[in-house]
């Protein structure tokens, strides 16, 4: 048994992410295990690029608010205390929602040549304005 002191806290490389997102690795496994884990922190309106992972993807929220979608234009509302896994291969996206800070708990297991996700293109505004109207109804639509 040992304590794992997170990594330093690092900045999201712009090819992977829009906006400001941090990352403090948590844990990455040691032979036989795959797992790797991280701290991930988005500010209002950042999020990841398009992206899947070989072996699927579980995000825990720890505070704030976010939001996940996949290429089939479904999306699901992260709160603080959620738990959402995506399947191996499912192309998707995640980040903070535009009024919110958002942090969660990145879980995924790496191949047998060390990659832990496939990095594709940037989320569109249109795309990302399209996942808030999905989640935050207007008022209009409240009533």
């Amino acid at each position: 048994m040992r304590l794992a002191v997170p990594g330093p806290t690092s900045k999201g490389p712009a090819e992977n992410f829009t906006g400001d997102v941090y990352v403090n690795m948590l844990h990455a496994g040691e032979e036989p295990s795959r797992l790797v884990s991280a701290m991930v922190r988005f500010t209002p309106g950042a999020r990841t690029h398009w992206h899947s992972h070989p072996f699927g993807q579980t995000l825990h929220c720890t505070d704030g608010m976010g939001l996940v979608g996949n290429r089939d234009g479904e999306v699901i509302l992260l709160r603080a205390g959620d738990t959402v896994h995506t399947p191996a291969g499912e192309e998707h996206w995640h980040g903070a929602t535009r009024d919110s800070l958002m942090c969660h708990l990145a879980l995924v297991e790496h191949d047998d040549g060390g990659q832990t996700a496939t990095w594709l293109e940037a989320v569109n505004e249109h795309d990302y304005q399209a996942a808030h109207a999905k989640t935050h109804p207007t008022t209009q639509e409240q009533r």
